[in-house]
């Protein structure tokens, strides 16, 4: 469903210092941004809100960074953490294609992909987070070790991503096509997430590792 233009949403946003609306100004300045040595975590494709806010409130040691294109669903965000009170986490207005010019190399200690667009058409697949483009952006500015945790609702990019994961030099750490059933505790759902398993819909999930002789490599 398109999302209708809240003209409020910028505004509200640009008052408070946890929106970062010049992201292109603080590529490798994330720890002046925090105020603190503490790892980076970033959300590509966020939502609301849920999964971000909760991880954040689960792990107030570590930083986060959540990422969408729209105002109208990062205001939500926006008053989520307020609303938590959470002090980690910032939020980013911004197309992820490119997201390698907002951070330098090494970061970022881990990365979320929870049910990106699946671009289903071959013509379009290039578009996919997970697709060997962006993981190679990614590779750019992940520590060597790093996890990307990958969710989605889509049988045919799951399968795809499998195969982009390991053309990219990642190791896959976990893998499951039944998040629900899978016995995984570390979950947390998202809005979609929790929608889409109420009917019924599998829950694929992956983990995968970048392994440090392929960071390497791209240095």
């Amino acid at each position: 469903m398109r999302l209708r233009k809240k003209w409020w949403a910028r505004p509200e946003m640009a008052e408070d210092e946890k929106s970062i609306l010049n992201p292109f100004e603080q590529k490798g300045k994330w720890k002046e941004i925090f105020g603190n040595d503490h790892p980076i975590h970033v959300e590509l494709g966020c939502g609301k809100g849920q999964f971000i806010s909760t991880l954040a409130k689960e792990n107030p040691d570590i930083n986060y960074i959540a990422i969408d294109l729209k105002d109208e669903v990062l205001v939500f965000v926006l008053r989520k953490i307020n609303e938590l009170g959470l002090t980690n986490v910032r939020i980013i207005p911004m197309f992820i294609e490119r997201i390698d010019e907002i951070f330098t190399e090494n970061e970022v200690s881990k990365l979320y992909i929870n049910f990106c667009n699946p671009w289903p058409k071959a013509s379009h697949n290039k578009r996919r987070l997970t697709h060997p483009r962006f993981l190679k952006k990614y590779k750019g500015f992940i520590r060597p070790g790093t996890e990307v945790w990958f969710k989605t609702d889509d049988d045919d990019l799951f399968a795809a991503s499998l195969d982009y994961f390991n053309e990219e030099g990642f190791r896959e750490m976990y893998r499951t096509f039944d998040l629900e059933e899978s016995g995984f505790n570390e979950n947390i759902k998202t809005e979609y997430e929790e929608k889409f398993s109420s009917f019924g819909v599998k829950i694929k999930f992956g983990i995968f590792k970048l392994q440090e002789e392929q960071k390497n490599d791209e240095c």
